[in-house]
């Protein structure tokens, strides 16, 4: 039943959802889905199918999917869209992030740093002035499983802010175990960024840290915003309030901006990621383990990407 779905934990989260809409599952077939990204010129979702090595898409007019993208050995993870429309893509495989052009042709945006090549860039978000800021652990060099296994040529996992105006690649987090999904607050002040380093050791941190962003794009801060109940945190996106909904074991959690669980969406596989789609923004997109999954709720996305 649809209301099943659901879990009010707090009474800030009776008009996030309608319960009349349930969780319904739009696509299977995957190994570990990832990276949604909704684009509304074509009215269509692509994800990432990563040990599969391959970018999915859907049409939301026919509801009929197929490989967008694959066999390239680029094992791409998270995905993005710029302010142009065009996708931005973390490839574990091939190590760097990409930009996809409008006429299909591809655009290195960063591969290395400082003459080192990067980890595996996991997850991506695109600021308003155009810069774009992505997570790089090391997941998809640590096996053959969602790349290649090779040693980190950084020695470390950092979190990378690249302009593609300058050419320029920047570190602005240093102090993270395995950085993984990021996105700014409506008014671009915060930067959430999650450290899922417990998917590494046991005694690893499994929570989400909000930064204050200076006009120069500086972080400061870092504080804990909220720490995962069931799982650890993945991806996440933000809604027009300010409140964070994000991939958890059990589900999708949303968190009030003051950093409360205010309520839960159940999904029968464990959620890596989500994104806001549809018409309205108001169409959740989820993906999960082999599946991808949607609901309706009667709040909006950010245009925040």
């Amino acid at each position: 039943m649809p209301e099943q779905d659901f879990a009010l934990l707090d009474e800030r989260f009776r008009p996030c959802v309608k319960t009349s809409a349930g969780l319904e599952k739009i696509w299977t077939g995957g190994r570990w889905t990832e990276g949604p990204a909704y684009f509304p010129a074509s009215k269509s979702l692509v994800w990432s199918d990563i040990p599969n090595d391959r970018i999915m898409r859907w049409d939301e007019t026919t509801g009929a999917a197929g490989v967008f993208r694959g066999g390239l050995s680029c094992y791409t993870n998270g995905n993005s869209v710029d302010r142009q429309g065009r996708l931005i893509s973390c490839e574990h495989g091939s190590r760097r992030v990409t930009r996809t052009e409008h006429d299909g042709s591809i655009t290195i945006i960063a591969d290395s740093y400082q003459g080192k090549r990067l980890n595996s860039p996991n997850d991506v978000v695109v600021r308003s002035d155009g810069t774009i800021w992505f997570t790089d652990p090391a997941y998809g060099i640590d096996s053959d499983y969602e790349g290649f296994h090779a040693p980190s040529e950084l020695g470390h996992c950092y979190v990378f802010c690249a302009d593609p105006r300058s050419a320029t690649l920047r570190i602005v987090a240093d102090d993270f175990v395995r950085p993984n999904g990021l996105a700014f607050s409506v008014d671009e002040s915060v930067l959430y960024i999650v450290d899922s380093g417990a998917s590494h050791r046991p005694d690893g941190p499994r929570h989400m840290r909000s930064f204050q962003v200076a006009p120069d794009g500086k972080l400061s801060g870092g504080a804990v915003f909220a720490t995962c109940e069931n799982g650890v945190f993945d991806g996440f996106r933000v809604d027009t309030a300010d409140r964070i909904w994000t991939s958890a074991a059990d589900g999708v959690h949303c968190y009030h901006a003051d950093g409360t669980l205010i309520g839960k969406i159940f999904v029968p596989e464990r959620v890596s990621n989500l994104c806001f789609g549809g018409q309205k923004r108001n169409r959740m997109f989820i993906t999960a383990s082999t599946s991808v999954y949607s609901v309706m709720l009667p709040v909006n996305g950010s245009k925040t990407f």
